[in-house]
């Protein structure tokens, strides 16, 4: 009969995977064969996705579904059992359980999934291992939400260096000389007839006064007729 020790010890461990059926999502996985190689290349994934895999007892587990309601599992806690559970990213366990479920078929497959308090077969597991990681999920709605900005702030750039551009080629053309339309009605204006001044009235000249003739001087006194002598 195992010691109490031993009993507390498992009475834990039932605890702990009671807690773990109660992570976001999981996936139970039959592990046979695998070499120690591919074992380890895989937990090295799964520690860089946040995701906790460990390898159960059957009979232990059975009594965690038991705590949760997952009775249904029962029937899969056969042969060699391992857990891979994500509180953070949903998707991560099933994601790296299929990758390594298609590349090493012969020895390692998908039993059952988990997700939110409902099971899930192993179509619905390869079917959520399709969605895309967490990071590239919420990148790719940013760039649903950012599209109109975008596209509003590449037409503004656009309108903005097309303006520049029409004001570059007039300050061009004027520098180089060429004639506005002011400039071109300049020689009509520069006329010898000089109408503007025809049309102004003419100043009235004031007659300058006729030099008045110099005044005749009297005629000199003839002199005395000289007087005859008396005979």
């Amino acid at each position: 009969m195992p010691s109490n020790k031993i009993l507390a010890e498992k009475k834990q461990i039932v605890l702990d995977l009671t807690e773990s059926l109660k992570s976001q999502a999981g996936v139970f996985v039959d592990y046979k064969g695998i070499k120690v190689t591919e074992d380890t290349e895989m937990r090295v994934k799964m520690r860089e996705a946040n995701v906790d895999y460990t390898v159960i007892k059957n009979r232990l587990m059975k009594l965690a579904i038991k705590n949760v309601g997952y009775d249904e599992l029962e029937s899969i806690l056969i042969g060699t059992t391992s857990l891979a559970i994500s509180n953070e990213d949903p998707i991560a366990p099933a994601r790296i359980v299929k990758e390594y479920a298609d590349k090493l078929p012969n020895y390692f497959s998908i039993k059952a999934g988990f997700m939110d308090g409902k099971l899930l077969s192993v179509d619905e597991v390869n079917a959520i291992a399709s969605i895309p990681a967490l990071p590239l999920l919420q990148a790719q709605f940013l760039g649903t939400l950012l599209a109109p900005i975008t596209t509003l702030a590449v037409v503004l750039k656009a309108a903005a260096e097309k303006g520049g551009a029409s004001a570059d080629v007039e300050v061009t053309a004027n520098e180089a000389g060429a004639e506005t339309p002011a400039a071109a009605e300049e020689p009509v204006t520069e006329t010898k007839e000089e109408p503007v001044t025809a049309e102004e009235p003419a100043a009235e000249t004031v007659p300058e006064p006729a030099e008045e003739p110099p005044a005749e001087e009297p005629p000199a006194e003839e002199p005395p007729a000289e007087e005859t002598p008396a005979e």
